[in-house]
């Protein structure tokens, strides 16, 4: 069995590669080697990691060889994030869209010459449901609202879960998109997506920093742990054709939470002085991308694999200080 990461070097993809490592299997397979494509190396751990093979260049240089080597199971991570996509076009389509494509084709390729097509687990966004004029925006998206994006990211993935199963159509892979949600709480600095905040009015207080809240506090939104998206990003690419039902994307789980109860469990676990770091500070362009996300999601079709999301945004807090705690006691320096 081997296993590819696309983004291994990133937050998800390192505890993804991590939690494969440690359950040795994958889809009832022992795993022999799982390789790991970056722009960026993974952590040490993985890169002295006898099963972990490391190439670190960019995914459309990393495909012109992909057609030569056999896979059995790829995770699709990279991708440029929301606030680099609206900001440089071309970033986007090349990060998002080109590399998709040769990926598809390197898989393809190999396909077409006798082999057993891949399983393939592509990382989409609820990013790809958005307001529009003649579809209402419901309060709760599920599975079956109709993706209308209003950004260039949500855009770009929305086309990418079509090209995907529209191979799996062709029967060149076994491919399955996954529509996460906000992942929170990230370590280490902010990065260029639109929901980097969500992280960082948890992360940089308990850090002892101030944190810029750029939305009003009524603003809501889906988000999870990082565990939370590791187990669900398995459990889909283990899921027969059967239980996943179809080739459409399945929505992972979230828990629907408001900007307020953030706060408010922020203070609730970590007391007022920790919570009063957060500064409202309006910011009209993230302000513009978040308000056409989806509100909440709702997700039988993950619950049917078993999936769910954590209970309440007091747990995400207390899990991202369990993980500092083991990894990174500095993270939380401004608790005491």
């Amino acid at each position: 069995m081997r296993v590819l990461i696309t983004g291994g070097g990133g937050f998800v993809g390192a505890r993804l590669a991590r939690a494969l490592l440690a359950q040795g299997r994958f889809d009832g397979k022992a795993i022999d080697e799982i390789v790991l494509t970056d722009q960026f190396e993974p952590p040490a751990d993985l890169r002295a990691h006898p099963r972990v093979t490391v190439r670190v260049r960019p995914l459309l240089q990393e495909c012109a060889t992909l057609r030569d080597e056999p896979f059995d199971a790829v995770f699709h991570l990279a991708s440029a994030v929301s606030g680099e996509c609206e900001a440089d076009f071309e970033l986007g389509l090349r990060s998002n869209l080109d590399s998709t494509r040769a990926l598809l084709d390197a898989l393809r390729a190999r396909t077409e010459g006798g082999a057993v097509p891949a399983k393939l687990v592509f990382s989409s966004s609820i990013a790809v449901f958005g307001p529009d004029p003649a579809y209402p925006f419901p309060e709760i998206v599920g599975d079956d609202t109709l993706p209308m994006p209003q950004t260039s990211y949500g855009t770009q993935k929305l086309i990418c879960e079509h090209l995907i199963a529209d191979y799996t159509r062709k029967g060149y892979i076994d491919g399955r998109a996954a529509r996460l949600v906000t992942v929170t709480v990230r370590p280490g600095r902010p990065n260029g997506a639109a929901s980097s905040f969500f992280s960082g009015i948890i992360r940089e207080p308990l850090a002892g920093e101030d944190a810029i809240l750029p939305v009003s506090a009524d603003v809501r939104h889906p988000v999870a742990t990082v565990h939370t998206m590791v187990r669900s990003l398995i459990a889909v690419g283990e899921a027969s054709r059967e239980a996943f039902v179809g080739r459409s994307a399945i929505t992972l789980p979230g828990l629907n939470v408001s900007v307020q109860q953030m706060l408010d469990a922020l203070e609730a676990v970590a007391g007022p002085r920790v919570r009063a770091r957060v500064k409202p500070q309006h910011d009209a362009r993230i302000a513009g991308i978040v308000a056409n996300w989806p509100r909440g999601v709702s997700t039988p079709r993950a619950h049917a694999l078993g999936l769910h999301a954590e209970a309440s945004f007091e747990d995400i807090i207390r899990q991202y200080i369990e993980d500092c705690r083991r990894d990174n006691p500095q993270a939380l320096k401004g608790m005491d």
